[in-house]
């Protein structure tokens, strides 16, 4: 069951440490993103690639990969880098900004695909979530959008990767498509977690709790 709540939790811790920290900046949130980064490339190395090369051959696998890299960089045309974390707060916008939820709501659908019942991806995507989570909450409230126009971009956002992991399990697709499809996520999760773990860094360059927390991330995901 938790492999469905666990993304739906970190939308909803998100959001409650943005109101208790009433909508200000949240401290060593660089630091997160960065930890969130590695820890997300950490399974994909580990998790997802060993499956999906396992069934595909090297070349097609490669060619899925990235076809995932460059959806996830079209994406980013509409959502302006949401999902990792770059978004620019526009005070009371009188417009919602339906191309960025859009864009989340399909990237967020497709990483629910991986998750499996014995997969530990799913922390990953929990992982992942928090921070972005945090950031695109704040980002709506001091845009000044409605709240009940908040709950509902927050909740939508939430159920689509649960969404995305009862098709995988539940629906009898085509042999082999959902190789095919974890490789395009394969692809998304390598740009999303890239980016990440340079946009966290003032010049490109590290400091040494980013690192530590870089080689935490990737500790704890080689060894869970």
């Amino acid at each position: 069951m938790n492999k469905y709540l666990f993304p739906i939790y970190a939308v909803i811790l998100g959001f409650i440490i943005v109101k208790l920290t009433k909508n200000k900046p949240v401290k060593n949130i660089k630091i997160l993103l960065a930890f969130s980064g590695a820890f997300l490339m950490s399974l994909t190395f580990f998790e997802l690639f060993p499956e999906v090369f396992e069934h595909l051959d090297y070349k097609r696998a490669g060619l899925f990969i990235m076809i995932g890299v460059l959806f996830q960089i079209f994406l980013e045309f509409f959502s302006k880098g949401a999902e990792h974390g770059h978004v620019h707060i526009h005070k009371n916008s009188s417009t919602f900004p339906w191309l960025i939820f859009i864009s989340l709501c399909i990237h967020a659908f497709l990483e629910g695909f991986p998750i499996h019942q014995h997969n530990d991806m799913v922390y990953g995507v929990l992982i992942h979530k928090i921070p972005i989570a945090i950031l695109i909450t704040t980002y709506l409230f001091q845009s000044g959008f409605k709240n009940f126009q908040i709950i509902a971009f927050l909740l939508l956002f939430a159920i689509m990767t649960p969404l995305g992991t009862v098709i995988s399990n539940n629906v009898e697709l085509r042999p082999g498509l959902l190789t095919h499809i974890n490789a395009v996520v394969i692809g998304i999760f390598l740009h999303i977690s890239t980016t990440i773990l340079f946009e966290s860094s003032e010049g490109h360059k590290f400091n040494l709790n980013k690192i530590l927390a870089i080689i935490t991330a990737v500790a704890i995901a080689y060894f869970i």
